[in-house]
């Protein structure tokens, strides 16, 4: 069974995963955008908010480089992203509080964020990282997984976010899942898994009102949902 959560969720892998296929399929949509902004502006500013480097791989850096982006990488402080690429500015600070504050976003034309808004915290954390987005006043693009796809992305374990509490704990703290490490104690699984929080289609619809909200399909199934707005 791991082996097939691999198959669907490893965009890593140097093998053509089906995540990175559908990811690949997933960006064209962005990069349609991206042509959109530079029609009209002659240059593309991209916040992409919780992004990393690797991710951008995925886009031929011709195409970058031919549509003028410049991409700016928001990060919570310490996080573990690698910071060494000329071709990218780094930002610090947190997208669920006052950061709009710290940051000019008349510099940007398009905001991205791809599987993060999940990871943010509790409703009221994904209320407010909605919230500023909301409130820029270019285009976005925001991506997060459907709750009620058969295989729980992060821990790639099928049927994962449906067990009781209970259970997940006892199964974190002997394995270690997909992305996750093993637990080291019951608080440690705890952090673990409460540090992904999916959600489904009426949740990404309320967060996300003024978007078109796209259903990402894998085998007639919804696998994620992408919210946007241009």
């Amino acid at each position: 069974m791991k082996w097939i959560a691999n198959k669907l969720t490893n965009y890593n892998s140097s093998n053509q995963s089906i995540g990175k296929y559908l990811r690949k399929k997933r960006i064209s949509l962005f990069k349609k955008m991206i042509e959109k902004i530079f029609l009209k502006k002659g240059k593309v500013n991209i916040l992409d908010i919780g992004g990393t480097v690797q991710y951008w791989k995925i886009i031929d850096r011709e195409f970058l480089t031919r549509n003028h982006v410049n991409i700016s990488l928001l990060n919570l402080p310490n996080s573990q992203v690698n910071k060494d690429d000329p071709n990218f500015f780094f930002i610090e600070g947190d997208a669920t509080t006052n950061i709009w504050e710290k940051i000019n976003m008349n510099n940007f034309n398009l905001i991205h964020s791809n599987s993060v808004i999940e990871h943010v915290g509790n409703w009221e954390k994904m209320k407010s990282f909605a919230n500023n987005i909301k409130s820029f006043k270019g285009d976005y693009y925001i991506q997060t997984p459907n709750f009620w796809f058969p295989i729980e992305p992060h821990c790639m374990t099928p049927f994962f976010q449906f067990f009781p509490l209970p259970l997940k704990i006892k199964l974190v703290s002997k394995f270690a899942l997909g992305h996750w490490e093993k637990a080291k104690d019951v608080s440690h699984a705890m952090e673990i898994i409460e540090s992904a929080n999916l959600l489904n289609f009426a949740m990404i619809s309320y967060l996300f009102e003024d978007s078109k909200i796209i259903k990402e399909k894998f085998l007639f199934l919804n696998k994620s949902f992408i919210a946007i707005r241009n």
